[in-house]
């Protein structure tokens, strides 16, 4: 899911509350870059009152223009840069402030992996989880090479003005569609892919998606490269099940493209902008494609998750299994499991695993995936974690630890109640979104004491920031 971004609100001034800071939309005025926000945003204070201001870095000063006005908080672009950042660098990608997913290429990575420990410091001191001004906050786990790791490509296809088939990603607060010719952030696989996927589209005169007459055929294409192994699925999602060129693609792809394995079509009739529709079918090749991840093997569906970056979730999944330190005769519960990447990866340290997911295709994954690895103690179940592990608890069983990777909304205060009524020994966190950790750390320490915080940078060059959180019980 993606966050709701700070710097998001209607373009109209609100009327100044008594002795608030008297400012009008298009006024101009110097500001100091304080730090960054948690969406990437630079912060400044005009005469005391809060500025947010995207693409601006800490420690430059300038020229704010403002473009929004709220009781506590103002909305402002860079009109002129006065005093540039000693961290500033020049972006690789034309499109860095202009689409997600590059919103700090412009600054050096040192001082991205130092916010993105900031960015946890933030959370808390939003929240105030007990004991929050201690938690030990390890330095962020960077990368030596932050570019060219996604391994996962959803870009929206459409028509331009000059009726060629263009692919990428939105501009930011517009459905402007920008369209994406390389892309320093994506495995170059999957970027190779996508682009002759667009010329044998334009080929073929495929009809792509006409969002505001929700009419046409393609809307999206994704591409998924397994690094493990090299193996590519394609998915084609569609309006309609009825694809009239899909025999001419196949043969396109199967004949230059030979790392495609899967070639799959999702329907997805509804006028949404969620990407996936609840139908999808097999064109071409097999239905899954396999990765290797700590020398497992995993075999993922279409919509099965996997993390975006797969040398870092080596070192993420490293990273829990040292936080639980489990032993052989211990039981681990993984919630949000996925296709077991996680528990799969801790079975051997522990006596059972068991796991659930609310898709049921990747529970179905999870356990093929545990019989592909020859892997005999884990167990999966369809469903909600907030309803599977209070239905395991009420039939006996007690696990001695629990590892939680939830969606950014966090956990469901079903599945903390029930933390709390299993109160396993040892117990770790795993989180994609700061600020839904900590406020989940509120209720949680109640009853378990913070060890550290262990934050991990998976997607560099965005604001995006994963943890790992160790919790003993108190």
């Amino acid at each position: 899911m993606k966050p709701t971004q700070t710097n998001r609100y209607h373009q109209h001034p609100t009327r100044p509350r008594q002795g608030d800071v008297q400012v009008k939309l298009g006024q101009r005025f110097p500001l100091t870059i304080k730090r960054l926000g948690i969406n990437g945003e630079g912060i400044g204070y005009y005469k005391r009152k809060l500025t947010f201001v995207p693409g601006a870095l800490p420690n430059e000063v300038v020229v704010a223009e403002v473009t929004g006005i709220k009781p506590t908080f103002l909305t402002a672009k860079i009109h002129r840069l006065k005093t540039p950042s000693p961290d500033c660098v020049e972006p690789r990608d034309a499109y860095a402030g202009e689409v997600g997913g590059f919103e700090l290429e412009h600054l050096a990575y040192p001082a991205q992996l130092a916010f993105k420990r900031d960015v946890v410091t933030q959370s808390l001191e939003k929240y105030k989880p007990k004991g929050y001004r201690h938690f030990v906050l390890k330095p962020t786990i960077g990368m030596k090479n932050p570019y060219e790791y996604r391994n996962k490509a959803q870009f929206q296809v459409r028509r331009n003005a000059e009726g060629h088939i263009i692919a990428g990603l939105y501009q930011e607060r517009s459905h402007h569609l920008v369209d994406l010719a390389t892309c320093s952030v994506q495995m170059p696989a999957t970027m190779t892919v996508m682009r002759k996927i667009v010329t044998i589209m334009e080929d073929l005169n495929v009809r792509t998606y006409d969002e505001k007459k929700h009419t046409g055929l393609v809307r999206t294409v994704v591409v998924r490269v397994a690094e493990g192994t090299g193996e590519v699925q394609v998915v084609f999602v569609t309006t309609d099940e009825a694809f009239p060129q899909k025999d001419d693609i196949v043969a396109r792809i199967q004949a230059e493209l030979p790392d495609v394995v899967s070639i799959m079509q999702n329907i997805n009739a509804a006028r949404t902008s969620l990407i996936w529709g609840d139908e999808t079918i097999l064109l071409a090749g097999k239905p899954r494609i396999r990765e290797v991840l700590n020398g497992l093997q995993f075999d993922l569906s279409a919509r099965a998750f996997l993390q975006l970056n797969p040398y870092q979730t080596v070192r993420l999944y490293a990273e829990a299994l040292k936080a639980l330190d489990l032993s052989e005769n211990e039981t681990v519960v993984d919630a949000y499991a996925g296709v077991g990447t996680i528990g799969l990866s801790m079975a051997h340290a522990a006596k059972e695993v068991r796991g659930m997911d609310i898709i049921d295709d990747a529970v179905k994954d999870a356990r093929e995936n545990a019989q592909l690895n020859g892997i005999d103690n884990a167990h999966y179940e369809t469903g909600t974690a907030e309803t599977i592990l209070p239905k395991w608890l009420n039939e006996g069983f007690k696990p001695d630890a629990l590892v939680v990777d939830p969606p950014r909304t966090g956990l469901d205060d079903g599945l903390i109640n029930a933390i709390l009524q299993a109160k396993p020994k040892k117990f770790v966190y795993i989180s994609c979104n700061p600020s839904t950790l900590a406020r989940d750390l509120v209720k949680l320490t109640r009853q378990y004491h913070v060890d550290y915080i262990q934050s991990v940078d998976m997607m560099p060059q965005t604001a995006r920031c994963e943890a790992v959180v160790k919790f003993t019980r108190a």
